[in-house]
């Protein structure tokens, strides 16, 4: 049995990128349908940070009124390297700001500032703060029935399915609980709000990060009637005369003919869970070694799979094909497990990351996509890609470490499952985790000669603004630098992951889908990380996934619009 259905465009995945085409296009007055392939929306967006990196927008001019087109062109170029695509990143620099302005003024996205550097401020142009915003945190209620439909937040980064929010502000208070009474009232009604909220709602409804810009995208859409169909994946783009006219979807369990006069935008997240195309593009993964993704389990790669399928072009070049995230794998019990990734306990004072070997590779307090490649790097030749994230005590009982909680939380079971390796002393913790003991002892050694002046000698740990960010603004003089002394010492074992991939199908600025010989073709678009990242495999700042997905979501809707237009004239 085969069914069909009509629209002005269908949209294929319901991140942000895939919603931000849907919701500019339909403002544009075309008629879309979004087809999503698990049986909930949000995509990736619902489980990441929500930071968009968009340089020049309203909230970033008022924190740094001293930026500039030219500024940010340059700091572009030097991060992309010979990756750099000047009319993408002009188009990318004129549009951020624009889509900011636009989802503001017409939709539920609502936007705030925040205090991030760039990931490289010590580079050229880098910036201090100015260029990444937030999504502000929303009460999914407003969604109405279509709020069991929102996908979760990723488990290993809430607290009982609590939120934190991005910028760190409310996290500070919990690890600062026992320290602080105004942190322990702010806690407490945290906690007291969320109880409520899962006995009325099973469910946190007030949420932050990426699941408040997923739920913020997807209640514009459905205030503007857009379908957001799940449990609706895309098999094949269909062709008539060279050009792209619809897909064929499974749509509550019928095969679908969903035809689209005006265009096919494919927006299905990349391939981070597509294993012969990762075995191409991760280095570790070709050695055959372990990598786990965070990203949803249903980024198989089936956008860029369909454009190939019809002539598009889909090449591994970049030398960092995804966003690199050090992960560490979390047993829940009863066989389930999750994927923590490791956001903020490498930034911390006490804490150090190392090899099997017992040496230190690079400085800690980098991001986690610099961390990562470093780390991919210093493992060839080894057996695994993998580090051991080593503090003591001290350290452990203030900020925890990886899915640890900080005291006064309990770590029993995390010791019992050995997910949490404990030693009385260095050689011991060395023993059962595999890592050469008396190098192991040097390295803390060395490190402590120049920790206990808060100096990190060998990498220089708290030189940047970045790296002193996520760190302790409490550790004096160095927020991210302190002695590893007071024993027993803890380990856990940090393999590597991505937040999602960088290569992509090759695209025209304006997102439409290219021929390996540079012809465009017709009706058919890439967005988000179905196409090639324009920042060439690097990772700029905080938000540079979202922010150029979302702005070259805007430009591909707006291109689409403008050809109607023009065909109407």
């Amino acid at each position: 049995m085969s069914n069909s259905m009509e629209c002005d465009v269908v949209v294929v995945g319901s991140g942000a990128a895939g919603l931000t085409t849907a919701v500019t296009a339909r403002k544009r007055g075309l008629n879309v349908v979004v087809l999503e392939k698990e049986p909930v929306f949000g995509g990736t967006t619902a489980l990441s940070g929500g930071v968009l990196w968009i340089p020049l927008s309203k909230y970033g001019r008022q924190q740094n009124p001293q930026d500039s087109v030219q500024a940010v062109r340059e700091y572009m170029m030097h991060e992309t390297g010979a990756y750099f695509d000047e009319a993408a990143v002009q188009a990318f620099i004129e549009n951020g700001p624009k889509m900011v302005e636009f989802f503001e003024r017409e939709t539920a996205v609502e936007f705030m500032p925040t205090l991030y550097p760039d990931y490289h401020p010590d580079q050229v142009c880098g910036a201090d703060i100015g260029r990444s915003i937030l999504a502000k945190p929303y009460d999914i209620r407003g969604l109405g029935k279509d709020m069991e439909r929102l996908k979760l937040p990723l488990k290993t980064i809430t607290f009982m399915g609590m939120m934190f929010n991005s910028s760190n502000a409310d996290l500070k208070h919990f690890f600062r609980v026992t320290k602080s009474l105004t942190s322990f009232f702010y806690v407490a009604k945290r906690l007291a709000t969320h109880v409520k909220e899962l006995a009325l709602y099973r469910r946190g409804i007030n949420v932050t990060s990426g699941n408040a810009l997923a739920a913020r995208l997807a209640k514009s859409a459905l205030d503007l009637q857009i379908p957001i169909l799940t449990n609706a994946p895309a098999r094949q783009v269909l062709m008539a005369d060279g050009r792209a006219v619809g897909v064929v979807a499974v749509i509550d369990g019928v095969e679908t003919r969903v035809l689209a006069k005006q265009a096919v935008v494919l927006a299905a997240g990349g391939f981070p869970h597509d294993v012969k195309r990762i075995a191409q593009a991760y280095p570790h993964v070709r050695r055959g070694h372990a990598h786990l993704s965070p990203t949803p389990a249903g980024n198989t790669g089936d956008g860029v799979s369909m454009a190939e399928q019809v002539g598009g072009s889909m090449e591994i070049r970049l030398q960092q094909a995804a966003a690199w995230m050090p992960v560490s794998k979390v047993d829940f019990g009863s066989g389930e497990t999750g994927v923590f990734p490791h956001l903020l306990d490498r930034y911390k004072p006490g804490v150090i990351g190392v090899l099997a070997n017992g040496r230190r590779f690079v400085n800690e307090s980098l991001s986690y996509h610099d961390v990562g490649a470093a780390m991919i790097a210093a493992c060839e030749g080894m057996q695994e890609t993998a580090m051991w994230l080593i503090c003591d005590k001290t350290a452990l009982t203030k900020y925890g470490l990886g899915y640890v909680k900080p005291a006064p939380m309990p770590i029993g079971r995390f010791l019992r499952n050995g997910y949490l390796l404990e030693g009385r002393t260095l050689a011991e913790l060395a023993n059962k985790a595999g890592i050469d003991p008396t190098t192991l002892e040097h390295t803390v050694r060395e490190y402590n000669q120049t920790a206990v002046q808060g100096v990190d000698a060998q990498f220089g740990r708290g030189t940047t603004s970045f790296n002193r960010y996520l760190a302790d603004p409490d550790q004096r003089p160095n927020p991210c630098v302190a002695p590893i002394e007071k024993g027993p010492f803890y380990a856990v074992k940090v393999v590597m992951g991505d937040l999602g991939t960088f290569d992509g199908v090759r695209t025209s600025v304006v997102g439409e889908v290219l021929r390996s010989d540079g012809s465009a073709i017709a009706g058919l678009y890439a967005v988000g990380n179905d196409r090639a990242s324009v920042m060439g495999g690097n990772y700029p700042g905080a938000g540079i996934t979202h922010g150029p997905n979302m702005t070259f979501g805007y430009v591909t809707a707006n291109h689409i619009a403008d050809c109607v237009a023009k065909e109407a004239a």
